[in-house]
């Protein structure tokens, strides 16, 4: 997978759009790479403790995508307790993890699948020394057959980015931030 411009990719490595995660066999071979990044300037557990987070709230725009309440931005006691089949962001499935490497994530809810299609994500925190890590999200999409298909998977791949982008950005501030696990 190449960095075209396109709205699939924001952020991303060569290396780390080469690689492998978790989430690459959940949809199958016909599922659509997408991939977002950011370097945290935090090491990786606090960077993995905030990525937790997301079993309480998007962390996004929240008024949007939380009903206009706002993420926490304080560490919620708890939510790094990780069990495969927890709810992550309301609408998906903690299917695997790994503590301070990665989250693995299926779009579980019928309404939200009905939605949005299908989705498994992966949240990948990779050290890059002492103190930095970088944050990556490999996304595989299904993608949607007929005349509308893929204009749909453009229209949703713009608007993943927007969301996605803010969320790790936050996620990036509060880890910089100093609150340490």
């Amino acid at each position: 997978m190449r960095d075209s411009g396109t709205p699939r990719v924001w952020g991303a490595r060569p290396d780390e759009l080469a690689a492998s995660y978790p989430c690459d066999d959940l949809l199958g071979p016909g599922a659509e790479p997408w991939m977002r990044a950011v370097t945290v300037r935090a090491d990786a557990a606090t960077t993995f403790r905030w990525l937790c987070q997301l079993k309480v709230a998007p962390y996004s725009y929240d008024s949007l995508d939380n009903l206009g309440r706002r993420s926490p931005r304080k560490l919620s006691p708890g939510a790094e307790e990780l069990a495969a089949g927890q709810r992550v962001m309301t609408i998906f499935e903690l299917v695997s993890f790994e503590t301070d490497r990665h989250l693995t994530l299926l779009l579980t809810t019928p309404r939200a699948v009905r939605l949005f299609g299908d989705f498994a994500l992966t949240y990948a925190v990779l050290p890059e020394g002492a103190d930095s890590t970088r944050l990556v999200v490999k996304m595989v999409v299904g993608r949607r057959p007929g005349v509308l298909g893929a204009p749909r998977m453009k229209m949703m791949a713009w608007g993943d980015l927007l969301m996605m982008r803010r969320q790790l950005l936050t996620l990036r501030d509060l880890a910089e931030g100093g609150t340490k696990p």
